[in-house]
């Protein structure tokens, strides 16, 4: 391809590896003795006309490129309120963790976006779209409000009235029902992700984003660590057979288990998105169920198995109250049947 023959001052013709020539506003300066330099690349996709309005908006500093990142965003609220001491040193290290993953999910499409921005008619839009997950769209609720106070009374950025204040939320929501066993033999029928995730959450007993975001050298041999998520910190525990032999028979496509690339798992949205169009395909009464629901069934299946309580707590890693809550859950025939044959 031949360099263009447009001319212009301060547009400079820039030959890429394919041999394309791509123009460039380029403006040099002096400061403190040394030149500094500013290009920004004009995206005229072959078109003169379209050269010519993308230059002047450089010439007039008006182009996108050339302003201001703007001052109040999400990404920068965020990394102060993490950045500071008086906060983090009140907080144990769970609601750390826990509320840096509702954190991140604020981040992820509205890291550079302007908190001044965000409208009431906004959060309440999107904490309506996460009613699938109630608990989640609560916390989520609760952290734009957190943070929102924390800009306005600690930062003192003019944030104006919190736009979470007074939307009302979803609240207590009944427990996690365990999976009965015809939808869990339906999975066979679930998405490659799907499948994936219920595995690691049924063989772990984690939370479902911590199995869902499991990398593979978190197995070794017959040991597994996993999330122990009131410390933040990973514990070691014995990884079931089967789990095991899943593991060995599943491709590699990256560090973590479900992966979407060479370096990242794939999103807990992504794989809770998929089981709710293939829960929508089975029985009416699979929509009572979710992937929290596989957690509870890990109780079920080891207090069926004849674990003690202490036991199904090495494992799942749940409080004493909750693993007695499930526990109730088990078959009484499976459990009388377990007790009987220990007699023998």
């Amino acid at each position: 391809m031949k360099k263009p023959r447009i001319t212009k001052p301060r547009l400079a013709w820039k030959k890429t590896r394919k041999g394309i020539w791509e123009p460039y506003h380029r403006k040099t300066w002096e400061e403190g003795g040394k030149r500094r330099e500013k290009a920004v690349r004009l995206d005229w996709q072959g078109d003169p006309e379209e050269l010519d309005r993308l230059y002047w908006l450089c010439e007039t500093g008006n182009h996108e490129r050339q302003k201001p990142a703007p001052k109040y965003t999400w990404r920068a609220l965020i990394e102060a309120w993490r950045s500071d001491p008086r906060i983090q040193k009140k907080l144990a290290p769970g609601t750390k963790a826990t509320y840096r993953k509702t954190m991140d999910v604020i981040l992820e499409r509205n890291a550079d976006k302007d908190v001044r921005r965000t409208t009431r008619q906004g959060v309440r839009k999107k904490h309506d779209d996460l009613s699938s997950t109630p608990r989640m769209a609560d916390a989520w609720l609760q952290m734009v409000s957190l943070l929102w106070n924390y800009g306005a009374k600690k930062l003192d950025w003019p944030l104006g009235p919190n736009p979470a204040s007074g939307i009302d939320k979803f609240g207590a929501q009944r427990e996690f029902l365990p999976w009965p066993d015809w939808m869990v033999e339906k999975l066979d029928t679930a998405p490659d992700h799907v499948r994936g995730a219920a595995m690691l959450i049924l063989g772990t007993g984690q939370r479902p984003s911590a199995a869902i975001g499991m990398r593979r050298d978190q197995f070794q041999g017959e040991w597994m660590t996993v999330l122990d998520e009131k410390q933040d910190e990973l514990i070691e525990v014995f990884a079931p057979a089967d789990l095991r032999a899943w593991l060995a028979g599943q491709p590699v496509r990256g560090k973590h288990v479900l992966a979407k690339n060479l370096t990242q798992p794939v999103t807990y949205d992504t794989v809770a998105s998929a089981f709710q169009k293939w829960r929508g395909g089975l029985k009416r009464d699979a929509k009572a169920y979710s992937l929290h629901g596989l957690r509870k069934l890990a109780i079920v299946r080891l207090a069926e198995a004849g674990c003690s309580d202490a036991e199904i707590q090495a494992v799942t890693n749940q409080s004493p109250q909750t693993v007695a809550f499930y526990r109730k859950r088990a078959s009484r025939r499976k459990l009388s049947r377990a007790a009987q044959e220990r007699r023998t």
